[in-house]
Formats: C-alpha cells, sequence, structure tokens
C-alpha cells in the first residue's frame, strides 16, 4: 500500500511543494491527487480529510491522516528510517529541525510580498527592508547550515534533507522575483532550480493556465532562470520512435518532436498531459532522456 498526497497547483502552492518534494526525493510511494486551491471546490476536496482545510496533506497507509508539512516530515522520517530525510549526525539533524522550524514559521515579508510563482522571472522588483531582512536572514542560516555540515555534498547539510525540502520554495522565490543575494546564496538557488525533481514539478505545474495569475505583478517578465529545456512542438501524427508511453506503458496517441543533440526526435505518449509535461522541460525525465540516448 501507498501513500495518498493531496496538492494545490504546482506554480503557485509553495507547500504543496514541499510535500511532494518528501515523497519524491525520497523514493516514498505515493498516488498524488490535485485538489481545487484556486478553483474554489478546496473545502468540497478535502471534505474526506477531516479535520484537514490546507494542503499538502496525506492519508497514510493506514488510514491515518496527517496534514502540515512539518508533521508530514516527521511521520515520514518515524514511519521510514532508512531513507535519511534528516541528517544522520546529531547535531546537524538537530539544526536542521531548527532551520525548518523557523522556514514554516517565519519570514512573513518574503512570503506575503513574493508569492511563488514558477511560470518566469519578474524584473524591477524593489524588495521592502522587511523582505531585505527576511533574505539576510536566510542568508546567515544558509551559510551556518553549509559552514557546520555540509562537507561531502552540495545541499544545506550535504546530502538531501528535509531542510532542503523546505526551502525550495523560497529559491523559487528568490529566482522568480530576482531578489539579491550573494553569491553563496545564489549557488544554493541554482542547485534546487537545476535539480531533475524540481524541474518536474515545475514542468508539470506548467501544463496548467491561469487568466488571471492568482498573484500578478505589473512587472516586466523574462524567462524562468533554471536550466534551458530542449526546444519541442507537439505533432499531430507520428511515427515515434517508441510504441509505448515511456510513463504508463500504454499504447502512444500523442506525439512530440524533441530537438536533441543528435537532432528532431518524436517521442509518443499515451495522453496529452505526459507529452505536455515532458514538452516543458523533456531532460527532467529519465524515461525521456533514455529514449533520447538510445
Amino acid at each position: 500500500m501507498s501513500y495518498d498526497l493531496y496538492l494545490g497547483d504546482r506554480t503557485f502552492s509553495s507547500w504543496s511543494l514541499r510535500g511532494w518534494l518528501m515523497f519524491e526525493k525520497f523514493n516514498i510511494a505515493c498516488r498524488t491527487h490535485m485538489v481545487g486551491l484556486y478553483r474554489g471546490t478546496l473545502r468540497d476536496d478535502l471534505a474526506d480529510l477531516a479535520p484537514a482545510r490546507l494542503v499538502p496533506v496525506m492519508r497514510c497507509p493506514d488510514g491515518t491522516v496527517v496534514g502540515e508539512t512539518p508533521a508530514m516530515a516527521e511521520t515520514l522520517a518515524e514511519r521510514h528510517p532508512d531513507t535519511g530525510l534528516w541528517p544522520q549526525a546529531a547535531p546537524a539533524r538537530a539544526l536542521a529541525r531548527w532551520l525548518v522550524s523557523e522556514m514554516h514559521a517565519g519570514f512573513a515579508a518574503l512570503r506575503n510580498d513574493c508569492p511563488m510563482q514558477l511560470e518566469h522571472r519578474y524584473q524591477g522588483f524593489a524588495p521592502s527592508p522587511a523582505v531585505r531582512a527576511d533574505l539576510a536572514r536566510l542568508q546567515e542560516l544558509w551559510q551556518l547550515a553549509r559552514a557546520r555540515h555540509s562537507a561531502g555534498g552540495p545541499w544545506l547539510f550535504g546530502d538531501y534533507s528535509l531542510a532542503d525540502v523546505f526551502f525550495a520554495p523560497v529559491a523559487a522565490r528568490i529566482a522568480g522575483y530576482d531578489l539579491p543575494v550573494g553569491d553563496e546564496a545564489a549557488a544554493q538557488v541554482r542547485l534546487h532550480l537545476a535539480d531533475p525533481a524540481f524541474r518536474r514539478w515545475r514542468a508539470m505545474g506548467l501544463c496548467a493556465s491561469y487568466d488571471p495569475s492568482p498573484y500578478p505583478q505589473d512587472l516586466p517578465k523574462t524567462t524562468w532562470p533554471g536550466p534551458a529545456p530542449l526546444a519541442t512542438r507537439a505533432l499531430e501524427t507520428g511515427p515515434a520512435i517508441n510504441d509505448t508511453c515511456p510513463f504508463s506503458g500504454k499504447p502512444v496517441t500523442h506525439f512530440l518532436e524533441i530537438t536533441a543533440k543528435s537532432g528532431p526526435r518524436v517521442v509518443g505518449f499515451c495522453n496529452a498531459f505526459c507529452r505536455d509535461k515532458t514538452g516543458a522541460d523533456p531532460l527532467a525525465w529519465p524515461q525521456v532522456a533514455a529514449l533520447l540516448d538510445s
């Protein structure tokens, strides 16, 4: 049996990103269910998960319902002690829990002024003194974790941990609003944006469209600062280099031309969502990357 994970809109729901990364990055199986965070159906969609009223929320294999990302994190760490959700060394684990708790409870100005959005980078955003103070505190915490516990790996505590899960939406905010941070923090942001799991989340989010956007800014926009995706275009027909969908194994009915290093290749998928999430960032998907290399 696996978990059931209930999520809001991927492009904008920072807390949902946290919840999904807990499962995706640590190979914990779950079935995902999208709820209407911006469609006005959230309450009805969560009716069977009382007392949950926000996303993300998970139902454990034994039926236990757990909301709030810190509670979800601790529950998963208890049930999956060998997955490495927390750093192994006690001092590092204590600091990681501190950082996660402060991230969950604090940084109000950064949250309020810079809602997470994964569509593009705004140009000319002017951070308030309160946002600058949040950024200074953020960099203090990141620098401390890196200085004390990051030997042997690029993440805050060396290997990827729940601390990185909780700060992934902050990295997205820094990227999406072009917020001023130092070189060390900027490197952490680039690390998140290049992470294949983060890229897959963003690619799936880009399959949905919004009019109007939930968090509009009257500012010029430029391209998202993460790794540039391969060029793609949807096709009406094949033939494709594959007979079955790389995700589901079902027969292909939808087609996408991907301009790989070796030239254009047509890949087939079982439905429009599989095609479109691949079209947003082909190399974020190992199954597709393997096909392009074959």
